[in-house]
């Protein structure tokens, strides 16, 4: 499909059903802009969504630009949300603390120096309650960082979506739900593979009839770049991660064409610019042909690799923070120009402690200004044609296609986090990296070239009453409570475990009864086991 054929059978049938942003796109020189440059197959909006997937990308609207907000109590996380929204936030994104993400307590021995700390602490539908007070539901889309525990997480956004009057069916979000990269890269895991993935294809085949404008899972390569991938190991375990659950779904009996819809990735944007925008672009050509190649999908919709991404929290300095802002500029600008749906950009103290209100206002107001200010939004993939883009888009996809061949000789994306391949090869990488930055091959500014001395900046502490307002909380809901009729429902919640019923009802109906997180995830416990890594890395 030529550049004029796509304008009249893509484009203007597009822009008439979903006006664009402007009339007229022009340069401040009031040169014209066309809405796409060059010819080729990916054209925007067509299979296989190298330039994009919406034919009006963000000529039409924004990406949504969020900020990954939650620390101390839900009543503070709260207060931040809403000072976010009122700075021109257009999605809140949830950090749940480490007990929430592991399903404990916050007064279990093992949940107490954890509350609060790096996220929110969520038990109990109060709870839930208060975090989103005077946060309209309909009226927001919501993206919550929560894997091990993300159907009970979701099942508390419905039930509190519910006591505001909104209807399951009005809701928009997404939760990670992504177990695969927790046993590879990150760590929060509780339930063994079978039963978690159980979990995954349930919260598949339940939203797809309850919450149907939800994004039932983000499969995350964020956290495998962390951990210290390569951009061509991120891509190849990422999508190698989605065919695992895509498969898991299609053994359920769970239609690709109709699922596939609502699954969603998560990426880093790193610092190598142009490699960052390349990987974008290659993950959605790779990711329409292999649905296609493998599960014969065939609905356009479920062929879109949709996505959000985050700046690279791992680039991040301690020393001289401020010059941070221009590594999440950079990277921010990235993944603008590769197309993401979704956006969060880092604050230049997070190396140092959770952001400070200024600076995390620095960060959105960098998003803004790329997006209102620098002209890049008035072109779809302006990088687009140019041949080291396209030679870098290629030859990525070709690494990573490799690494995939070496997962599917080990049987696939579980066999081969269990065998250790993709552990093995982010150590790997992350050990090169360390070397080439202690050796000097590698230039981290302000870190082993171009030091100074400087005088150290302020740090978001979290008020350590914020524990105790937490579990005085918690002993409130089990106050409050019927015991019985929580019993009863956590009789029913394992019961639906250990049954081939889809367990999501049995936990909806557990979290109406204030059952807390970790109430729940004991009695799951007892069906599905606890993970335990086989090797140590």
């Amino acid at each position: 499909m030529d550049r004029e054929q796509w304008k009249r059978e893509v484009w203007q049938p597009s822009v008439q059903r979903h006006a664009e942003r402007r009339d007229r796109f022009a340069t401040t020189s009031d040169i014209e802009l066309e809405p796409v440059y060059g010819n080729g197959d990916g054209m925007p909006g067509v299979v296989p969504y190298t330039r994009g997937v919406q034919p009006t990308m963000y000529r039409g609207r924004f990406w949504t630009m969020r900020q990954y907000s939650g620390f101390g109590s839900a009543r503070q996380t709260n207060t931040r949300f809403r000072f976010l929204r009122e700075q021109g936030q257009t999605g809140l994104s949830v950090a749940f603390d480490l007990p929430t993400q592991m399903g404990y307590e916050s007064d279990h021995d093992l949940a107490r120096p954890e509350v609060g700390k790096v996220g929110v602490p969520i038990n109990s539908l109060l709870d839930m309650e208060r975090l989103f007070d005077s946060i309209p539901l309909d009226q927001v889309s919501t993206s919550m960082t929560i894997n091990a525990t993300a159907p009970i997480l979701l099942a508390l956004y419905v039930a509190a979506a519910e006591r505001q009057g909104v209807a399951a069916t009005a809701l928009r979000g997404t939760i990670q739900n992504d177990i695969l990269k927790e046993y590879a890269a990150r760590g929060t895991y509780r339930f063994d593979v079978p039963g978690s993935m159980r979990l995954i294809t349930d919260v598949f085949a339940w939203a797809s009839e309850h919450v149907p404008s939800w994004n039932t899972i983000s499969i995350s390569g964020y956290h495998i770049r962390e951990a210290g991938s390569t951009a061509a190991q991120e891509l190849a375990f990422t999508l190698a991660n989605g065919l695992a659950y895509v498969k898991a779904a299609v053994a359920k009996g769970l239609d690709p064409n109709r699922f596939g819809r609502r699954l969603s990735f998560f990426f880093n944007s790193h610092n190598d610019f142009f490699e960052e925008v390349a990987k974008f672009r290659a993950a959605r050509r790779m990711w329409a042909s292999m649905l296609r190649e493998r599960y014969g999908v065939t609905d356009d919709k479920a062929l879109m690799l949709r996505f959000h991404t985050q700046t690279a929290g791992s680039t991040l300095t301690s020393q001289q923070p401020s010059n941070n802002i221009v590594r999440v500029t950079m990277q921010a600008l990235a993944a603008v120009l590769g197309g993401t749906q979704s956006l969060h950009t880092n604050s230049m103290d997070e190396a140092l402690g959770l952001p400070t209100e200024s600076s995390v206002t620095t960060a959105l107001r960098t998003q803004q200004i790329i997006a209102h200010e620098s002209g890049v939004a008035d072109v779809i993939d302006p990088l687009g044609g140019a041949p080291f883009i396209e030679e870098l888009t290629d030859r990525l996809e070709a690494a990573a296609r490799d690494l995939m061949t070496k997962i599917d000789e080990l049987g696939g994306a579980e066999k081969a986090i269990q065998a250790g391949f993709y552990q093995e090869e982010i150590h790997r990488s992350a050990m090169r990296w360390q070397r080439a930055v202690e050796s000097g091959d590698a230039t981290v500014v302000g870190v082993n070239q171009f030091t100074t001395d400087e005088d150290p900046m302020e740090v978001f502490r979290v008020d350590e009453s914020m524990q105790r307002e937490t579990i005085d909380d918690l002993e409130e809901c089990r106050r409050v409570r019927d015991e019985s009729e929580v019993t009863a429902a956590l009789d029913a919640v394992e019961a639906a475990a250990r049954s081939t019923d889809n367990t999501m009802p049995a936990i909806l109906r557990a979290i109406e009864r204030l059952a807390t997180v970790g109430q729940i995830c004991d009695r799951l416990e007892r069906v599905f086991g606890r993970y335990r890594p086989s090797r140590a890395f």
